[in-house]
């Protein structure tokens, strides 16, 4: 049975939920959505985004995006990923999508237990809140469809890779690609790219 999703922490309050997407991948950027939606919103098929099939998130995106009092993605590319590693990408990525949102909230809700303190604006870390919070599950939505379309785009680029399928993430296909072909421009080169009994020369 589906657990009905809340619609807010406090209520009365100004509240973004935040997620973000593509932590785990081997290659291309992480992208996070905040969403803050009118406490009314209410959704039959809304949930965390990795319990929805590809075409419920795509039927639930234009959705959000009306009914949201705001929305922004905020993006983090697999150089910065490098540099400042994933979680502190991913921390960066939630902190520009705040930046952009038209309406400044007043409380944030973070999927997942750690959070970088966004300035001036308090913030509640809840595990596996995209399956507990509409505005966080929102996030999920947003964050998973807008970096899918863009690993769709670099896909066409780079095609051995078969990231229209598996969107930078490691599977089989991906890791055999990256032993024939070698990394490219997209691929998070502080992570393991192939397991350890396997060299890659960059």
């Amino acid at each position: 049975m589906k657990i009905k999703l809340l619609p807010y922490l406090e209520e009365g309050r100004m509240e973004a939920g935040c997620d973000e997407a593509g932590r785990g991948c081997l290659a291309g950027p992480v992208f996070a959505a905040a969403v803050i939606l009118p406490s009314d919103f209410e959704s039959d098929l809304l949930n965390d985004s990795k319990q929805l099939t590809e075409k419920q998130r795509y039927q639930l995106r234009p959705v959000i995006e009306k009914e949201a009092l705001a929305f922004a993605v905020g993006i983090v590319s697999n150089e910065e990923v490098d540099q400042i590693n994933i979680l502190n990408a991913s921390f960066l990525a939630m902190h520009r999508a705040i930046a952009a949102l038209k309406i400044k909230p007043v409380h944030l809700l973070i999927d997942g237990n750690r959070f970088k303190k966004y300035p001036e604006i308090g913030h509640t870390c809840v595990v596996k809140g995209d399956g507990k919070y509409y505005s966080i599950a929102a996030a999920s939505v947003l964050a998973k469809t807008y970096r899918d379309d863009f690993m769709d785009r670099i896909a066409e680029e780079f095609p051995h890779y078969q990231w229209q399928k598996n969107k930078g993430y490691p599977t089989q296909a991906h890791r055999d690609a990256i032993q024939v072909h070698g990394i490219c421009s997209y691929h998070r080169k502080t992570f393991r790219l192939l397991p350890d009994q396997l060299k890659l020369d960059f």
